[in-house]
């Protein structure tokens, strides 16, 4: 398993906390290249990560920014991206399986809750049940026809 990996600056420190701990579980984590600085802006960081998940299509992402709304609103910009702002583990297993969301987005959580969060995400299976499929093909099929 892949997962790539950025915040903006008030997420540095639990990205570096996250990080440490995927490596221990040895789960590759990619860093986004784009360096952090107390004016940096989320929208760079989410974009980074967020085209990186969309080219490679077996991997997940994690982003970290104030509150983990922006840097959300953001990745999903990025065709063929399902990013959820997730708050607790109920939020991120729904995320993967109701939703087939292949980025998570929080804020400045505990390293405690957030590895809760990041345990669900990635060992939840992707969605399978047929509505749930269509609900995704149906945002699938939205974006091919609307996204530049």
């Amino acid at each position: 398993m892949k997962i790539y990996i950025a915040s903006d600056h008030r997420g540095v420190d639990l990205k570096k906390e996250i990080i440490a701990y995927l490596q221990s579980q040895n789960i590759e984590v990619l860093e986004s290249s784009l360096k952090n600085n107390e004016d940096d802006d989320y929208p760079d960081f989410a974009f980074d990560i967020a085209e990186k998940v969309a080219k490679d299509n077996h991997s997940l992402g994690i982003l970290i920014c104030g509150n983990g709304i922006g840097i959300s609103i953001a990745a999903n910009k990025v065709k063929n991206i399902r990013c959820a702002r997730v708050m607790n583990e109920s939020d991120a297993y729904h995320a993967k399986t109701h939703n087939g969301a292949n980025i998570i987005a929080f804020g400045s959580l505990p390293f405690s809750e957030a590895k809760k969060i990041i345990n669900i995400f990635i060992s939840t299976s992707p969605a399978n049940e047929e509505r749930h499929l269509r609900r995704i093909n149906k945002i699938i099929a939205y974006e091919g026809k609307n996204h530049a």
